[in-house]
């Protein structure tokens, strides 16, 4: 593990936060030493925390306990991500014989020198009854893979010395932090704790000592296993079909059986990574998977255990459904057996959690996760990629012995540690996917900008590269994935659709927005020209509607098409039919969607706006068509009978009208503020 401490960089911490002490700046700045190694901390895990002072409004000096806070990850910690907490109201608990959680958060917040600081850690008194200013803790994958076997403590003395001392499994919370306190008072001369099943706390003087010491500790436990023999996997039978394809053909079915047996809608990730593959192909994984979490805390992420499934045969999409749905099936019995008698044996009440995995490792392919957005399903991945190499990593000097089911029960079960997934309110169309066509601009791009603020996950294509990713800075989520290609390309659409299906593994609406203004009088327009308009105008729609169709029917989960024809459907313009014709094919395409599709749970609908600023139409065209009537172009665009414009974000608002419609379908809506010539009859 490599000590990426820098004077010069710890001293640019000191300058950048001035506003705050140094021991805020330098806590800062160590922590996110740690939480930029992915081998240390993983999405909320680990915790650290500095002792130092503030002065009360009343000038009085108080010792203070800064905490890395909930909410906050270590790698992206600031200053307001450590609630400050009176220390010498912490140290009188301890002289309590119990503590309940939830007095014990209470206690931590009427403590806090800010009242709308976040709830300070969960492991606060554990950091309050060590006496060190500094204090740091991680969950290492190498510390991991020592702290889950069963013959822990003799690993420990046989690395560390007298360095490390070890404390065995407790729950996080008041009795961890009395428990660890006596370790540490039983050897004080220790610089670190061991804690079993959990990870590991370093101490010291200054934010570099802390530092610098739980560097040497994960060093010398990554030493000791890289001195072991390796053990190799040995490999089961598993798919011919390559992993691309066979991800393809089970991520979209995995998608409809999570809606089906789960409700809402659910993202499919695939971690492409070699050591997970390997891991899932062998003939290993069906023992060591199934043992349990790395860390109790993963547990709330990555329920107790993976799904396995191994498809030799998956040519047979019914077939390959019911395995899959069968499996699902078995999976979800046995977390109610778990569920039960754990709860059982707690003697308390528990609302039982959805009992669908998280994680499925598929033979031949290897990780996939599931969550309700894609953030949660790349947490997960994430946190069983470094799994698998601690699993390996256990097994290689020794066995791997994680909590017992009825432990981690207690932690997935723990109020404290569900509040960690938060609580807010989902958006209209959380976990949603949609595909936006003509993204880089006009009424693509406010398309995706609005159904992106209700929480939909975005696939946006566009032959314009640089307006695609000027659309994707503007919305500035992680839930955007953005391809160049011209719809008009049958191939490029296909490629489209095979990595929609690797960011999200399915589709639920498609906005098929993308087309051109060509003009000339009907009878004197070259055919090459007029069927290029038809190629943009109407086959690339049908194009698009088909391969989202494709999709929908083997998730069975229903669906939405969005088409944008357009007024001119119903009241084309002199010189306007090389345009006007193809967008009136393109709503009588929206209708039998509708009639084709309909008993399958898609709908189908269509707006068709006019005088929308897009550019679509160049200026001098636009200056043309209002002089023809007379009109200034700024007069033209409100030439209708409200007597104003109509935008591209009003657009997308009459696509996210439908498309929340669910009992729409087959219609056409108009957005021209106004013709009644242009109105669908």
């Amino acid at each position: 593990m490599q000590n990426r401490y820098s004077e010069a960089d710890a001293q640019a911490a000191i300058e950048k936060y001035s506003g705050h002490s140094a021991d805020i700046a330098l806590r800062v700045y160590t922590s996110r030493l740690i939480g930029a190694e992915p081998a240390l901390v993983l999405h909320g895990g680990g915790n650290t925390s500095v002792k130092s002072s503030a002065r009360t409004l009343t000038g009085e000096t108080v010792r203070v306990l800064y905490v890395k806070g909930s909410g906050w990850d270590l790698d992206t910690l600031e200053p307001a991500g450590l609630p400050g907490v009176r220390l010498d109201p912490l140290l009188t608990l301890r002289t309590l014989n119990r503590l309940s959680d939830e007095a014990m958060v209470n206690e931590q917040r009427v403590n806090l020198l800010d009242a709308s600081a976040p709830n300070p850690s969960v492991e606060t008194l554990l950091h309050a009854f060590l006496p060190h200013k500094f204090i740091d803790h991680s969950h290492a994958d190498a510390i991991l893979a020592l702290a889950n076997q069963p013959e822990a403590e003799a690993l420990c003395r046989e690395i560390y010395g007298e360095d490390v001392a070890l404390v065995p499994y407790i729950m996080p919370g008041f009795s961890l932090a009395c428990l660890a306190a006596r370790v540490y008072e039983e050897n004080p001369a220790v610089r670190g704790l061991l804690l079993v099943n959990h990870g590991l706390f370093t101490f010291g003087d200054s934010a570099k000592e802390s530092y610098d010491r739980h560097i040497e500790m994960v060093t010398r436990a990554e030493e000791f296993i890289a001195r072991a023999p390796e053990r190799p996997l040995t490999a089961a039978p598993v798919s011919t079909l390559a992993a691309g394809e066979l991800f393809g053909r089970v991520a979209p079915l995995l998608r409809g059986l999570y809606g089906e047996k789960g409700g809402a809608s659910w993202i499919v990730h695939w971690r492409d990574d070699a050591r997970a593959r390997e891991f899932a192909g062998s003939r290993e994984c069906a023992e060591w998977s199934q043992i349990g979490t790395a860390t109790p805390d993963h547990v709330i992420r990555t329920k107790q255990k993976p799904l396995l499934l191994n498809i030799p045969n998956p040519d047979d999409p019914e077939g390959l459904r019911r395995q899959i749905s069968q499996a699902l099936d078995a999976y979800s019995e046995n977390y109610h057996a778990y569920f039960t008698a754990s709860q059982q044996a707690s003697g308390q009440e528990k609302k039982e959690l959805d009992p669908l995995p998280r994680v499925v490792l598929l033979a031949g392919v290897g990780l996939l996760t599931v969550g309700k957005t894609v953030k949660e399903a790349r947490i997960a991945a994430d946190i069983y990629q470094h799994t698998v190499g601690i699993i390996q990593d256990a097994f290689r000097i020794g066995r791997y012995a994680p909590l017992s089911a009825r432990d981690l029960f207690d932690m997935e079960y723990w109020s404290l540690e569900q509040a960690k997934l938060g609580k807010k309110k989902p958006g209209k169309l959380e976990g949603k996917v949609v595909l936006v066509s003509g993204a880089a601009s006009g009424i693509g791009r406010a398309s995706a900008r609005l159904f992106g603020a209700h929480g939909a996950h975005l696939f946006l294509i566009d032959r314009d590269e640089e307006g695609l990713e000027e659309t994707r800075r503007e919305i500035g989520a992680s839930t955007v994935e953005v391809f160049a290609a011209d719809v008009t390309d049958a191939g490029a659409v296909a490629r489209a659709y095979a990595a929609l299906v690797a960011a999200y593994g399915g589709i639920d609406m498609l906005i098929s927005n993308a087309g051109n203004a060509p003009q000339g009088a009907i009878g004197e327009v070259p055919e090459a020209e007029l069927r290029a308009s038809f190629e943009l105008n109407f086959f690339a729609h049908q194009r698009l509607a088909q391969a989202a169709v494709e999709l929908l029917l083997r998730q069975k989960t229903g669906g939405c098409l969005l088409f944008n024809a357009s007024k001119a459907a119903f009241n084309p313009g002199p010189g306007f039919g090389p345009y006007a014709i193809p967008k009136a094919a393109v709503v009588a395409l929206c209708k039998q969607y509708a009639l084709d599709y309909g008993a399958c749970g898609i709908r189908a609908n269509a707006i068709n706006a006019d005088r929308v600023r897009t550019g679509l139409f160049p200026d001098e065209v636009v200056a043309k068509r209002a002089a023809a009537r007379g009109l200034t172009p700024e007069a033209y665009f409100k030439s209708n009978l409200l007597g104003r414009e109509v935008t591209a974000e009003d657009v997308a608002q009459g696509f996210l009208d439908l498309a929340l419609a669910e009992k729409t379908t087959g219609s056409v809506l108009t957005i021209d503020g106004g013709n009644i010539a242009a109105s669908p009859r």
